[in-house]
């Protein structure tokens, strides 16, 4: 078997916030007085995501939001990852904190630092927490328009029983501009959350997407129309949205013909590096080199990322599948 680490990967769907090193999580939460929440594993999105605040309030200054995104370029890089497409909600900083576009600024700047030490190639999706209101979600598009040249797409996340509805005029002004749309759903709701992200909000990719196999004929559609899934394992696991990684439908969306994709969402919470994502699909799942291949590949597709880049993962992960295994350890 190869060595995963060395497989050319793109994660498409990750968390900023949720990729804090423990160690740096430690000494931000002591020098801001932020009480750290004790556990990781959660009875339901809500518990999670009350968890989860109290990690974004350790975020204060630049320097912390910059030492975040340089962080997360060495870290994906020692694990592979040549490309990524990072989630941030960064009008959510940007109010508690009282500039809307300082903890934007400060990650782009520490993505370019990361980007210049290590072989990685970053670009951003402004998330929205549907929970929040319209206006937040206008501030969030007023930003990605600032910043065009980094800033590639927009996303309603958070709990999917809050409706798209009324964002609608937001993620038309957002197609509009040229922003990509990828939204999350199919994750804590059914085939009716990805409905209304398909039509409502004009996804191209479903944020998790795995509870589209709860209704056969959208299955069906979703992988007809080549619809990538950011299928994020360990996640939907640690938030108790399935029972345990052995019971997670991955096996069953790739029978079903559709594009997955495979992410960490949320690695400071599950422990989970995305190469470790590939390690557990290859010991749980039972998928070979060449499957594992063909999900890396899927990935770099799905991605928004140029030509060049594409055609530079497509060539070294020809390279990773072409090369022999290492000869078995006696």
């Amino acid at each position: 078997m190869r060595d995963l680490r060395a497989l050319p990967k793109a994660h498409l769907h990750v968390h900023l916030e949720s990729t804090l090193r423990p160690a740096t999580l430690r000494e931000l939460a002591a020098r801001h007085g932020v009480e750290l929440p004790s556990g990781s594993a959660f009875q339901g999105f809500r518990a999670f995501a009350d968890a989860n605040s109290r990690i974004r309030d350790c975020l204060r200054d630049p320097a912390d939001f910059r030492r975040l995104a340089r962080e997360f370029c060495a870290d994906e890089a020692a694990q592979g990852t040549r490309y990524a497409e990072i989630r941030f909600t960064a009008a959510a900083h940007g109010e508690r904190l009282g500039d809307l576009a300082m903890p934007l600024t400060a990650v782009l700047e520490g993505l370019a630092e990361g980007e210049a030490e290590h072989n990685i190639e970053v670009q951003v999706i402004l998330d929205h927490s549907r929970r929040r209101s319209v206006e937040r979600a206008r501030r969030t598009l007023e930003l990605a328009r600032r910043f065009p040249e980094r800033v590639i797409g927009l996303d309603m996340a958070g709990e999917e029983t809050y409706p798209l509805a009324p964002f609608a005029q937001v993620i038309g002004e957002a197609k509009d501009a040229g922003l990509h749309q990828v939204h999350h759903a199919g994750e804590c709701c059914g085939a009716d959350s990805i409905r209304e992200a398909l039509t409502l909000g004009h996804t191209e990719r479903l944020g998790h997407g795995f509870r589209v196999l709860e209704d056969r004929e959208l299955t069906a559609e979703v992988a007809d129309r080549g619809i990538p899934l950011e299928v994020c394992p360990s996640s939907n696991v640690t938030l108790g949205l399935v029972p345990n990684l052995a019971g997670h439908p991955l096996p069953d969306l790739l029978a079903a013909g559709l594009v997955v994709t495979l992410n960490t969402d949320i690695p400071n919470f599950t422990g989970t590096t995305l190469t470790e994502e590939y390690q557990q699909a290859r010991d749980t799942f039972g998928l070979t080199d060449p499957q594992l291949a063909d999900l890396a590949r899927d990935a770099v597709d799905a991605s928004f990322a140029p030509a060049t880049t594409k055609a530079a993962l497509h060539r070294d992960i020809d390279a990773w599948s072409a090369a022999p295994p290492p000869p078995p350890m006696r």
